[in-house]
């Protein structure tokens, strides 16, 4: 089951599920976030401030074959919650990247991170923790262009994930978001959308990806 949604984060810490206790990226965390470890987060690995969820697809999942799509697809139909995907891309599992990708970007609606190792992982989950707190410090109601910018760009990892598709740099990445809002709405826009904001050339990569 997903329990975590019942649980509220305090900005700055995240929650841990118990079975990544005394593991690496608990260990490179502590210190940097305040870390605390829960029995009952169901499927979720980390559950971060802003209801938003990290589920952690290691390389030995990703071998072992399609246990992991099924907690995937069961967090996803059960739960409310943001969800960001993040899976190991290692030399064994680049094989299975792809498919894991279609999975969770098109056909799930949710955000997937590459990341080599525990030790990168703990690095974007202190990322995303540093930028909850600094938009949750902000006053976006005196500026009515940096409140539609940042409701837009909400999530750094979203922005991250746009710049992984071939020939968008951060230049295009922004202008994308800014003129679809969302991955869904990006995934869904036609070749003469896409042309609008990015050109010919770039707008036909970005509809083959």
């Amino acid at each position: 089951p997903v329990t975590a949604g019942s649980i509220a984060v305090p900005y700055g810490h995240v929650i841990g599920n118990e079975k990544w206790r005394g593991s690496e990226i608990a260990q490179r965390l502590q210190g940097k976030i305040r870390l605390i470890f829960e029995d009952g987060l169901g499927l979720v690995d980390f559950h971060l401030p802003n209801r938003t969820c990290i589920l952690y697809i290691s390389e030995a999942d990703l071998v072992a074959g399609d246990e992991f799509k099924r907690r995937l697809v069961r967090f996803r139909n059960a739960s409310s919650l943001g969800g960001i995907v993040i899976v190991e891309r290692t030399q064994i599992s680049d094989q299975y990247f792809l498919a894991v990708q279609k999975l969770v970007v098109l056909e799930l609606g949710m955000v997937l991170l590459p990341v080599a190792n525990q030790g990168e992982a703990s690095q974007l989950i202190t990322q995303l923790v540093s930028f909850y707190v600094r938009e949750q410090s902000k006053d976006h109601n005196s500026n009515p262009f940096l409140r539609k910018q940042c409701s837009q760009l909400a999530e750094p990892s979203v922005f991250r994930t746009v710049q992984q598709i071939p020939g968008v740099g951060k230049t295009k990445a922004l202008l994308l978001l800014q003129q679809f809002g969302s991955i869904h709405r990006l995934c869904n826009a036609s070749l003469t959308e896409l042309e609008l904001v990015v050109g010919q050339t770039v707008a036909q990569q970005i509809y083959n990806f």
